[in-house]
C-alpha cells in the first residue's frame, strides 16, 4: 500500500514554534485538533458557517475548517487556548463568565475569539457594532444578548488587559500598538511593578504582557 503524501509544515501556535508533517488535505481545525490535541477550537458545520472553528490567523479572525493545514505554513495561530495567561483567564473570557455569555459552550471558542478580533480594531465598538462582528458565529442557547453585553463590558482593565496578545501577535509594528493604546485611552503601563509613561520611545516591542494602570 503506497504510503499517503505528506508535506511538513513550520507555524506558530499560541506563541509555540511548531513543525508537524500533514497530508494535504488535512483542515487546520483537524490539525489543531488531532494533531496539537488543542480541543477547545470546535469543528461544527465544516461548511464556514457556524463559525464554531474560529481562530487568529496571522491577528485576524478566520474560520479554520475552510483553511487546509498546508495553507498555514509560516503563519501565527491563537485558538481559544492561547487567550489566557496560564491559569489566569483572559478579560474578555472573565466578562463572559460574568454576564452569562454562554450556556452549552459550543460556540463560545469562535465568540470569543471573533469577539477579541473586534476589539483590537475598534476598542470600544457600539452594540450594533458588536452584533454585526458575532453574526457570523451561530448561538443557539443564549439569544446573543448576554454575550454582547459581556464584549461591552467596561469592567477595570478589560480594554488594556486585550492588548497584551496584540503586542505579542504583532511584534514589531509600534506605531499601530501605539495608535491601539492611545485609541483606548490608556497613557501608561505597568512594568515590573512600576508605571511607565506610554509614548513614542516607549518599546513596545520588548513586552509581551501589559497591564495597564
Amino acid at each position: 500500500m503506497t504510503p499517503r503524501a505528506t508535506h511538513t509544515i513550520r507555524l506558530t501556535v499560541n506563541g509555540e514554534a511548531i513543525e508537524r508533517a500533514v497530508e494535504p488535505r488535512q483542515l487546520l481545525v483537524d490539525f489543531l485538533r488531532e494533531g496539537l490535541e488543542l480541543t477547545g477550537t470546535h469543528a461544527g458545520c465544516e461548511h464556514g458557517v457556524c463559525g464554531a472553528c474560529t481562530v487568529l490567523f496571522n491577528g485576524k479572525a478566520q474560520r479554520s475548517c475552510l483553511i487546509f493545514a498546508v495553507q498555514a505554513r509560516g503563519a501565527e495561530i491563537v485558538t481559544i487556548e492561547g487567550l489566557a495567561e496560564g491559569a489566569r483567564l483572559h478579560p474578555l473570557q472573565t466578562a463572559f463568565r460574568e454576564h452569562h455569555g454562554l450556556q452549552c459552550g459550543f460556540c463560545t471558542p469562535g465568540m470569543l475569539m471573533t469577539a477579541y478580533d473586534l476589539l483590537q480594531e475598534n476598542p470600544r465598538p457600539s452594540e450594533a457594532e458588536v452584533r454585526v462582528a458575532i453574526s457570523g458565529v451561530l448561538c443557539r442557547c443564549t439569544g446573543y444578548k448576554q454575550i454582547v453585553d459581556a464584549v461591552l463590558a467596561e469592567e477595570p482593565g478589560t480594554r488594556a488587559m486585550l492588548l497584551g496578545p496584540l503586542i505579542h501577535h504583532r511584534r514589531g509594528e509600534h506605531q499601530q500598538v501605539f495608535e491601539a493604546v492611545r485609541r483606548a485611552g490608556f497613557v501608561r503601563v505597568r512594568v515590573d511593578g512600576a508605571i511607565r509613561d506610554i509614548d513614542e520611545e516607549f518599546d513596545l516591542d520588548r513586552y509581551q504582557w501589559h497591564d495597564i494602570d
